[in-house]
């Protein structure tokens, strides 16, 4: 019973992020969804909000991690699960620099980025690429659906936020759909996360 609560954590973290970052965007002054990143809502006064939207998220999914590690069918992916968990709780502590002109008055990109903003796309590359990869390690399965599933999914979360991260390094054919992007691939991941910890519980 106590690691179906663990891994129960990995079903709430995706929907919650999501649901959060959404009611935030649409009532943040001069915040454009099409074009910002998720990570700019951490910027200004009401910015605590999505920093603790991270670090909500992370800790949900580090602690999914545990369940997997505990009763999962790959410790490797596990251990993928907990780099993802990582890179979450990183980007919450380390806040993005300014992109695509958000805060309002801010430049599209900044000539030389802060350290703290490195850190934070540190921690978020290394979370992308290990989710990932957990696509990869989880497709491993007697089910030919859910190979094809997984395998898709990796493909696509690691396409699109290549895509995205395009748009925010300002290429002009991406750059006014960044944030659109950018949340195309944060729901395919969340969604193959939610739906591995509904397999491992109900199968």
């Amino acid at each position: 019973m106590e690691n179906q609560v663990l891994l129960a954590c990995g079903m709430a973290a995706g929907p919650l992020f999501t649901i959060a970052y959404l009611v935030e965007g649409a009532g943040r002054v001069g915040y454009r969804p099409l074009r910002h990143p998720v990570s700019s809502l951490a910027l200004g006064r009401a910015g605590w909000s999505q920093t603790l939207n991270f670090l909500f998220a992370g800790l949900l999914s580090l602690i999914f991690a545990v369940g997997l590690w505990r009763d999962g069918p790959s410790c490797w992916g596990a251990l993928l699960i907990g780099a993802w968990a990582v890179g979450l709780l990183g980007a919450g502590v380390f806040r993005t620099d300014p992109v695509s002109g958000y805060p309002v008055g801010t430049p599209d990109q900044l000539q030389h980025p802060t350290r703290v903003g490195a850190l934070h796309d540190l921690f978020s590359l290394i979370g992308f690429l290990a989710l990932a990869g957990a696509c990869f390690v989880f497709a491993l399965s007697n089910s030919l659906g859910w190979v094809l599933y997984s395998i898709a999914s990796g493909v696509l979360f690691a396409t699109t936020m290549a895509l995205a991260s395009a748009a925010f390094s300002q290429h002009q054919r991406w750059v006014d759909l960044g944030g659109l992007i950018q949340r195309v691939s944060l729901t395919i991941g969340w969604t193959w996360q939610t739906l591995l910890a509904v397999r491992i519980l109900y199968t």
